[in-house]
């Protein structure tokens, strides 16, 4: 037998919705519910109809959302030394090429993400037995090998959400915090089902978004009707 929930967590069951619900009213219901002892994170959960195990559906990759996710994170950046100082000034708490590798194989690791420019990926390759490991080597296919560094860290830095489906073609991303506005939070929800829309594999037949909720820490999901007309800005806060 699986393990029983909480009373809390059966408490917020009764609130929710027996169906899908607009992305606004979602969000109702999400902050509706009684807020646990810190600002819990809003998680987006997308059941899709992919086949994980198909190498021309595998989603990864990354999008920054219009209010970030309310979480700052450290950023290093390898870049040439022309941008070293628009790296910093956007964030990065370290930057450089060969002083920044030195340090790292030395066993510095006091950052979350890593980005690089392309121009230098052939000296940050060495890093790979490094930084793989822990999932922060830079790779363009998260989004983390650039032209433009300085955009790059700005954005990781204010939380440009990573993201890669499961084995079981499912995809969890962080959208922002129960504290943001509703607007905020709607915002982002919208943001994020069309990304995940616009980066639907080719291959994929029949239904594509085949379930999408939210939820936040410790509670129940909320189902979405992402079908639903978008609102204007004022709707959205009414």
């Amino acid at each position: 037998m699986g393990r029983s929930r909480g009373k809390r967590y059966r408490q917020l069951l009764e609130k929710v919705p027996d169906g899908p619900v607009s992305i606004p009213d979602a969000v109702d219901v999400l902050k509706s519910f009684d807020p646990p002892k810190f600002d819990a994170t809003v998680e987006m959960s997308f059941h899709l109809g992919i086949d994980p195990r198909q190498a021309d559906q595998a989603l990864r990759g990354a999008v920054a959302l219009p209010h970030g996710i309310g979480k700052q994170r450290r950023v290093v950046a390898f870049c040439e030394a022309d941008d070293v100082d628009k790296a910093v000034e956007a964030g990065a708490v370290e930057a450089g090429t060969d002083d920044l590798i030195e340090k790292i194989q030395g066993g510095w690791a006091d950052f979350d993400v890593a980005v690089a420019s392309k121009s230098v990926m052939k000296q940050v390759s060495k890093l790979g037995r490094v930084l793989g490991p822990k999932g922060l080597m830079p790779s363009p296919k998260q989004g983390t090998v650039v032209d433009d560094v300085a955009t790059a860290v700005s954005e990781y830095a204010a939380g440009k959400v990573e993201y890669r489906n499961d084995d079981g073609g499912n995809l969890h991303v962080l959208v922002g915090k129960v504290s943001f506005d509703k607007a905020k939070l709607v915002e982002n929800i919208e943001a994020m089902v069309r990304h995940v829309r616009s980066i639907r594999p080719q291959s994929v037949k029949g239904a594509y978004m085949r379930k999408v909720a939210i939820s936040a820490a410790m509670s129940p999901s909320v189902v979405l009707d992402i079908a639903a007309r978008a609102p204007s800005s004022s709707e959205a806060v009414a």
